[in-house]
């Protein structure tokens, strides 16, 4: 439990928590020098000073106590005062009160040293005046007041040091962040091409950093390139199959063209038809989405071009989203051959679908829900994999695929930075897929 509430406690970029290991040391340094450094240095300081000011002392009560009367008493404290450079008042006249304001740490030594040498002292000032010491004696000759100067018992300025020790470690860790700052842009800009590269956006690079960064930095460029070469190799290779195929198809279709109207070319119709939405299918899997430029799109706009085509076949699609949709950067061809695959799964395992639009700051949902028997949450994950047909969750003699669709789906997913989810329709009771792209 402990352990949970500091990981959500600690941040979460690698910027704050070089920073937390940056200061926490730096921290932890000031306050232990501040601790035994200063509070015992000083205390020692003090204490060995207020030891030679109690001598002193010392000596003026002795010399108050050797005299008969005030008169007398004056007399003989005249020359140590300007000796010692110290003010004693005979008789007191205003009463002394003990006084020490609590960031005053030496002046609890002081106190301590003072009440333990003189078992007549009656109070010890240290709040009237930051550069007096006012001390109050019980005499025979009554009440005396001694100033001593503050400096005499105590080391002067003593938080010089402390404010120093902090500027210097305010400074020192401003420049720590700035270069902290420099070594961290390096692998942000790393990661921002990598998140560019895999939504298929093109994103200028060039490595720069560390030496470690860089390495992870060409790493990245090398992968990249095989990635582009693979896509335009396999893209090359499937149009070209789809070119050769297409020659030997059209030359059947003219032959059954030209052959009278039976059963048996009517069947040969259907079969070269279908190899050839077969050849598309495969060619846009192919293809994918990584090759397509993002252009501003009205997703709206988008939904509504998609529905129409498939409402004129007589589709029964309901529509619910709001015409009123911001402009977002989406490859359209892309997302609009992705949803085409989803409405199309609807309508060939349903009766009817229903189509919705959320645009979000952060992403885009477009949902397609039917009223088909949809699939099991167990094979939801297979059913996405490229070439893949369920034989339990759908009919398969509802219609015909590769399996194809919902894989493409995912892959224009993939390539916006979001995701394909797969669940159940509450309202219709099919299949709900959620195409979610990344703004």
């Amino acid at each position: 439990m402990k352990e949970g509430v500091i990981k959500r406690m600690l941040p979460r970029s690698l910027y704050g928590r070089a920073a937390l290991i940056l200061l926490v040391p730096i921290l932890t340094l000031q306050f232990v020098v501040s601790v035994v450094f200063i509070q015992r240095h000083f205390e020692g300081v003090t204490r060995q000073m207020t030891r030679g000011v109690i001598a002193e002392l010392t000596l003026i009560l002795d010399s108050i106590d050797a005299s008969e009367d005030v008169v007398i008493a004056k007399t003989a404290l005249e020359p140590l005062e300007v000796a010692l450079d110290i003010a004693v008042t005979l008789p007191q006249v205003t009463h002394v009160v003990s006084a020490r304001p609590f960031y005053d740490l030496s002046g609890r030594t002081i106190q301590s040293e003072l009440a333990e040498s003189f078992p007549n002292l009656n109070a010890v000032d240290l709040g009237s005046s930051s550069k007096l010491v006012i001390l109050g004696f019980e005499t025979h000759l009554g009440p005396v007041t001694v100033e001593v100067l503050r400096a005499r018992v105590s080391a002067s300025n003593p938080h010089q040091l402390l404010v120093l020790m902090i500027f210097t470690g305010l400074l020192m860790t401003l420049i720590a962040f700035l270069f902290l700052r420099n070594q961290l842009r390096p692998i942000r800009r790393l990661a921002f091409a990598a998140d560019a590269f895999g939504k298929g956006k093109d994103m200028t690079y060039k490595p720069t950093g560390a030496t470690e960064v860089r390495l992870a930095g060409n790493a990245f460029l090398d992968m990249k390139n095989r990635i582009e070469r693979q896509i335009e190799q396999r893209t090359m290779m499937l149009s070209g199959v789809s070119h050769d195929l297409r020659t030997p198809l059209t030359r059947l279709k003219l032959a059954l063209s030209l052959a009278d109207d039976t059963d048996d070319t009517e069947a040969m119709r259907k079969d070269v038809s279908e190899m050839e939405r077969m050849l598309d299918t495969f060619l846009d899997f192919a293809r994918g989405s990584m090759v397509e430029e993002t252009v501003s799109t009205n997703p709206a706009e988008l939904v509504d071009r998609v529905v129409d085509g498939f409402t004129r076949s007589g589709g029964v699609i309901e529509v619910t989203c709001s015409t009123d949709t911001p402009l977002v950067l989406l490859k359209e061809v892309a997302v609009e051959r992705a949803l085409q695959n989803l409405l199309g799964n609807a309508l060939r395992y349903g009766t009817k679908a229903r189509v919705g639009l959320s645009v979000g700051q952060k992403a885009i949902v477009i949902s397609v829900e039917d009223d088909g028997p949809g699939i099991p949450e167990d094979q939801r994950i297979a059913a996405v994999k490229a070439f893949s047909r369920l034989d339990t969750a759908r009919n398969q003699n509802s219609g015909t695929g590769v399996g194809l669709g919902l894989a493409i789906a995912a892959d224009v997913a993939r390539s916006h930075g979001g995701l394909l989810r797969l669940g159940e329709s509450k309202e219709l009771g099919g299949l709900k897929a959620e195409l979610v792209l990344a703004r």
